[in-house]
């Protein structure tokens, strides 16, 4: 038998460890008191173990490292594993709740390095646009789940749907989120108040 997809599956693995080892790093130097400013590729990189063009051969670009990055926390959150299962919610009022408590899952999962790199989103136009195309997709599943909860309990109604969403956008953000908890308060204490607000607001049952 030939050796060849083993070498295969032994390079797949060392460039797959490479890759983890560079955003533990990434991280690392986010948690840092200059995350921001000192956030370089030769930074990472050094922190990491490796050679700066190790870091552009295996993300690209700074821009696409953050966004691995962020991609990286939402895995850390479990955040795809979480929000199919909401959406496979039959009832519109759980598949909320389970959303609520999966953003909060994901929001906590290192609010450090998440609050940084939305406030450098604010500066960088590269990592704006990925954070904006993410923040995207919540809003559009959102906007599913006011659709299913219209059908089921007419609220919101038609007229007043993206009234609605934009009031669930704001309450499923990092920002409320980072708020509530505070320094004291994880995932599992904000999502209840974040999910009981939102069904206040929409004047849905159980508010």
């Amino acid at each position: 038998m030939s050796p060849r997809p083993y070498r295969l599956g032994k390079r797949r693995d060392a460039a797959a460890a490479t890759g983890a080892r560079i955003l533990a790093a990434a991280r690392d130097v986010f948690a840092t008191g200059d995350g921001l400013t000192g956030f370089t590729v030769d930074a990472v990189a050094r922190r990491a173990g490796v050679a700066r063009m190790t870091v552009y051969y295996r993300f690209g670009s700074r821009d696409r490292l953050l966004a691995a990055l962020f991609d990286d926390l939402a895995g850390r959150g479990r955040l795809g594993e979480l929000l199919p299962a909401a959406f496979g919610r039959e009832d519109p009022l759980l598949a909320l709740d389970a959303f609520v408590a999966a953003f909060a899952a994901f929001w906590g999962a290192d609010r450090l390095a998440m609050r940084r790199l939305r406030a450098l989103a604010a500066l960088d136009a590269g990592l704006g646009d990925a954070v904006r195309a993410r923040d995207d997709r919540r809003r559009e599943g959102l906007r599913v789940l006011a659709g299913r909860l219209a059908e089921r309990y007419g609220r919101p109604p038609a007229g007043a749907r993206d009234a609605a969403v934009d009031v669930l956008f704001a309450l499923t953000g990092f920002e409320y989120f980072d708020a509530l908890a505070g320094d004291a308060r994880g995932p599992e204490a904000v999502a209840p108040e974040v999910a009981r607000l939102a069904r206040l607001a929409l004047e849905l049952p159980g508010a």
